[in-house]
C-alpha cells in the first residue's frame, strides 16, 4: 500500500504550478485557489490544531498577520481536522486568519505533506509540517520542508516581502 501513496504524492519544486484546491474554512469560509487568482499567498500545513508546536506556529502567523497582509499576501492554515475542531482552535487563540479542513486528505496529499512518519518506533501517516509561499501567478516560489517553528513566520515573512516587491 505504501508504494501506491507515493505514487500519487507529487514532489512540488519551486516554480511549479500550485495544485488546485477548494476547503472549508474556520469562521464559516471557504478557501480555494481559484478565489485567491491573482493574489500571492501563504499556505501552511500543521500537524493538529492545538498541539504545542501548531500552537505556536499558528500564533506566531496570527502576530505577523499585519505585517503578511501589509505585503499584500494571504495566510492559511491547512490540517486534517475538522471545522468544529478549526473553529474552536480560532476562537481560543483568536485566529482571524482562515484554517482549512482538508478532512478527506486531497489537498494534503496533492501538495505531497501527508507522509509516512514515526515516533518511538511506530510508523503512521501524518502531515510534514510545510509551508508553501505562492506567487500572483499561482507558481510556488518558495518551499520550507520539515519546518522547525522557532524563526520560521520571521523566514517566511522576509520571503513574502522579497516576492511583494517583486510582484
Amino acid at each position: 500500500m505504501t508504494d501506491v501513496q507515493d505514487s500519487r504524492t507529487p514532489d512540488l519544486s519551486e516554480g511549479d504550478t500550485a495544485p488546485d484546491f477548494s476547503m472549508e474554512a474556520s469562521r464559516e469560509r471557504t478557501v480555494s485557489l481559484a478565489s485567491l487568482k491573482g493574489k500571492p499567498f501563504v499556505l501552511y500545513f500543521y500537524p493538529k490544531a492545538d498541539t504545542p508546536g501548531c500552537t505556536k506556529e499558528a500564533c506566531g502567523f496570527s502576530e505577523a498577520l499585519g505585517q503578511f497582509e501589509g505585503a499584500g499576501l494571504t495566510v492559511i492554515g491547512v490540517s486534517r481536522d475538522p471545522v468544529k475542531k478549526l473553529d474552536k482552535f480560532a476562537d481560543k487563540y483568536d485566529l482571524t486568519f482562515p484554517l482549512a479542513s482538508d478532512e478527506a486528505g486531497g489537498v494534503t496529499e496533492a501538495y505531497g505533506v501527508w507522509v509516512e512518519k514515526s515516533l518511538y518506533g511506530k510508523t503512521y501517516m501524518g502531515i510534514d509540517r510545510t509551508t508553501f509561499l505562492i506567487g500572483a501567478d499561482g507558481k510556488i516560489a518558495r518551499i520550507w520542508k520539515k519546518v522547525k517553528v522557532p524563526g520560521h513566520v520571521e523566514a517566511v515573512l522576509e520571503a513574502a516581502k522579497v516576492l511583494g516587491q517583486a510582484g
